[in-house]
């Protein structure tokens, strides 16, 4: 039984039936609009409160650094390797079908708990500027079961329309994307050009609080606090491999795919350094444990239509992770069902709209019934190991092609290779340390479920196990 056949590297000749409109600027927008949105007007605040405090920078700074060997390794994957990108396409082409189907189905997990979770976080926010208009909802439909409500309608509301919008085509998904990203990086700076003149140097001493106990009673702070603040907000990062998801429908993917994941990384991570620094100076860090915390932040110095104007960001930028995050599970799960990993029923793509309709409608109903009666917290972390796992398969993908492969054109290659695809694996598996021991759990129940699916369908049903 040969576990690790593996899948011809450069593929360049199939016909997916995906069109090919997107370009550079498109996909550097992609990436920024799936970074930027649930990490720094969500999760900043609560990592600041219940891990790191003000230190959450260095946090940023640690998940900045894994993510920079990661991205690069990612690059070089993207303008090498033909096909669909994403971590799946990468591992499976360079480690085997078996490790591509445990990354896809891991990635299956990240993605569609990583849409439920955003979607809770927008829920918020929405919430927060209805009553703000006077407008109150009532508290049973706002909140999940678990959170003290029967079910988080708003959730529901925006995965539903986001899954029309990705039923309409991906050219009109990355226009709706740009148009958000614009508004949410303006909404940004204003927010930086304001919250400066508010900032307490004092409520940044200590700068590392002391180990202790958090507000939930758990061990925090210090230099694990830093790390465990690192690992919390790691799922921000997934928008490099969303880019890479859209290589089969990029223009010149071995160029354009390299440009929108580095720069991407670039302004997002100096983005989330200041505005998390300046979060933590115009308030105690202490108070930052809300689902909006940003807003809050700006209510509690008295800027409440600053607050409204930064409410209008967040729910713009936490609309572009719903769609990218969306965007990419479907073309994995398109990947997977076309290699006959999965059921051919996912491979189907709508000649009028060259989307894959039947599997987007399927994920949204999932994951609509999974934002509206699931809190955020019991998702997050769910996405982090995710991310975490790609991260480290991609950047062990690398140095496997260039020991396997050396013969291949590579129009990007990662400087100091294999050093720093080295320390990416290192830097993905110690953050993966610092997470929950349930978040643990449950990723394993889930891998296991997977391996059963593919002992009894996958591996049988493969394209390679047919090509024999």
């Amino acid at each position: 039984m040969n576990l690790f056949r593996i899948k011809p590297v450069v593929d360049e000749g199939e016909k997916s039936g995906l069109r090919k409109v997107l370009g550079p600027i498109d996909l550097t927008l992609m990436g920024i609009g799936c970074i930027v949105g649930a990490g720094i007007f969500v999760l900043t605040g609560q990592a600041a409160a219940l891990h790191a405090g003000p230190a959450i920078v260095l946090s940023f700074v640690v998940a900045g650094i894994a993510c920079a060997f990661a991205a690069l390794s990612y690059a070089e994957m993207a303008s090498t390797i033909g096909g669909c990108g994403s971590a799946y396409g990468y591992g499976y082409a360079t480690l085997g079908e078996i490790v591509g189907w445990i990354i896809g189905w891991d990635l299956i997990l990240e993605y569609g708990f990583g849409v439920s979770t955003v979607a809770v976080g927008w829920a918020g926010y929405v919430n927060n500027a209805l009553t703000a208009m006077g407008i109150h909802m009532p508290a049973a439909l706002t909140a999940a079961p678990g959170a003290g409500g029967v079910v988080n309608i708003l959730a529901i509301l925006i995965v539903a329309i986001v899954t029309i919008l990705l039923c309409l085509g991906t050219k009109i998904g990355a226009r709706f994307n740009g148009v958000m990203v614009g508004i949410k990086l303006a909404v940004l700076l204003i927010f930086i050009a304001v919250a400066i003149f508010y900032v307490k140097p004092e409520l940044w001493h200590p700068f590392i609080p002391a180990r202790g106990v958090n507000a939930q009673g758990h061990a925090a702070y210090g230099w694990a606090g830093i790390m465990t603040g690192a690992a919390t907000i790691f799922f921000a990062y997934i928008g490099f491999d969303s880019v890479s998801t859209a290589a089969e429908e990029t223009r010149n993917p071995q160029r354009n795919v390299p440009i929108g994941i580095l720069a991407s990384l670039v302004i997002c991570t100096l983005l989330y350094i200041v505005v998390s620094g300046l979060l933590t100076g115009i308030v105690p860090y202490t108070d930052l444990n809300t689902a909006s915390p940003v807003s809050d932040a700006l209510i509690r110095i008295g800027l409440k239509g600053m607050a409204g104007i930064t409410a209008v960001g967040a729910i713009a930028g936490l609309t572009t992770v719903i769609l990218v995050l969306f965007f990419g599970l479907t073309r994995i799960f398109l990947a997977m069902s076309r290699d006959g990993l999965l059921p051919p029923i996912f491979a189907a793509v709508n000649k009028k709209t060259g989307t894959p309709v039947r599997i987007i409608i399927i994920s949204g109903v999932i994951m609509a019934i999974v934002a509206g009666l699931t809190p955020i917290d019991k998702l997050a972390n769910l996405v982090n190991i995710g991310t975490l796992a790609a991260f480290t398969v991609v950047c062990a993908g690398v140095i496997w092609l260039r020991y396997k492969r050396p013969d291949l054109h590579r129009p990007f290659r990662t400087p100091f290779s294999p050093l720093f695809p080295a320390l990416g694996v290192i830097c993905c598996i110690a953050l993966m340390v610092f997470l929950p021991a349930i978040t643990w759990i449950v990723f394993l129940v889930w891998l296991i479920i997977g391996l059963v699916l593919y002992g009894f369908y996958g591996y049988r049903n493969s394209m390679l196990a047919k090509a024999k």
